[in-house]
């Protein structure tokens, strides 16, 4: 798939079209790119039907020629900064990469740098030209793992359309307070916190949010648990877990005070009072290659604090057992 440049694009309206709207006709001869990146370039002439500009309600005849220049456009004002990034895959038209707790994911109040969007930049200045630098989901500032981010149109147009269709499989670890039987599925709205507007909630009037989840491994107060996003909304798994009465450790918003188990080893109580993240991270990303169609997988290995707070609860469930034998 070409990338954007000066050299025009063109194709042949068919006959079968004529009477329909230049527009839709356009988004049909070239459906790589979002309607709306179609319709600016019809907007600044660059799209053109038989070589003159064209409203896009106009309607085409059939037979007509159209030539479509794609102009890369400065969509962001970020300042490339070379913060090294872990790329699990590569290639001319995405990047999935791993991002480490503690790094933020676009430039805003109180983070004008130092973020994914400016290492992103740094190492591909292309991502300028495009919504978000690429980016087509996010993952909060202290969850880890897995993200995918487009490098051309046609790979952004084709992801945000996967994530529209809920057609991307995003599959995270989480720790949560409590001893779990079974798992189940969060089926519960989510929007902004009425009062709090750091902070998302549960509400009625919110938007459909799905979360699915099943055990990965039960400790004597904890579980690890497999969750699996059908919806995408801000904050959805640390929300659904907190209203399921299962916050995930550590969570700064969502998590509450932290509690102990009765008899709590050292290592343990040191550990959880140590852990100053929400335990989430992002381990699988499935996809549709968008430009081609093969499927993508990728996995992120799960960061060293995780490691080391699964190996602690295991050790304290040990040696809970050991005592409850005596």
């Amino acid at each position: 798939m070409p990338q954007p440049s000066d050299t025009p694009r063109q194709a042949v309206v068919p006959d079968e079209a004529a009477g329909r709207r230049f527009d839709a006709v356009l988004a049909e001869l070239f459906p790589e790119y979002s309607r709306s990146r179609l319709a600016a370039w019809i907007k600044s002439g660059d799209a053109l039907l038989d070589g003159a500009p064209a409203r896009p309600r106009d309607p085409v005849r059939g037979g007509e020629t159209v030539s479509l220049v794609e102009v890369a456009e400065i969509q962001t004002e970020a300042v490339a900064e070379d913060i090294p990034l872990d790329v699990l895959y590569e290639d001319p038209h995405l990047f999935v990469l791993d991002k480490p707790a503690g790094l933020v994911v676009h430039p805003g109040a109180g983070n004008p740098a130092g973020t994914l969007v400016n290492a992103l930049l740094h190492r591909d200045p292309g991502l300028a030209a495009l919504p978000r630098a690429g980016i087509v989901h996010r993952l909060d500032k202290d969850t880890s793992g897995v993200m995918v981010v487009a490098r051309t149109l046609p790979a952004h147009t084709g992801l945000v359309a996967q994530l529209a269709a809920r057609e991307v499989h995003r599959q995270y670890l989480a720790v949560v307070v409590g001893a779990l039987v079974s798992g189940g599925t969060a089926d519960a709205a989510i929007d902004r916190h009425p009062r709090d507007r750091l902070r998302m909630a549960v509400r009625e009037d919110g938007k459909d949010a799905v979360t699915h989840y099943r055990l990965r491994e039960r400790f004597r107060a904890h579980t690890a648990l497999e969750c699996r996003l059908e919806t995408g909304r801000t904050h959805q798994i640390r929300v659904h877990m907190q209203h399921q009465r299962h916050p995930i450790v550590g969570d700064p918003l969502y998590g509450g005070p932290l509690k102990l188990p009765k008899g709590a080893t050292e290592a343990l109580a040191a550990g959880l009072r140590g852990f100053k993240r929400q335990a989430l991270h992002a381990e699988v990303l499935e996809f549709a290659h968008p430009v081609g169609g093969a499927p993508v997988r990728v996995e992120a290995p799960l960061p060293a604090d995780m490691v080391g707070l699964l190996r602690i609860l295991r050790e304290d469930t040990r040696a809970w057992e050991e005592s409850q034998r005596r």
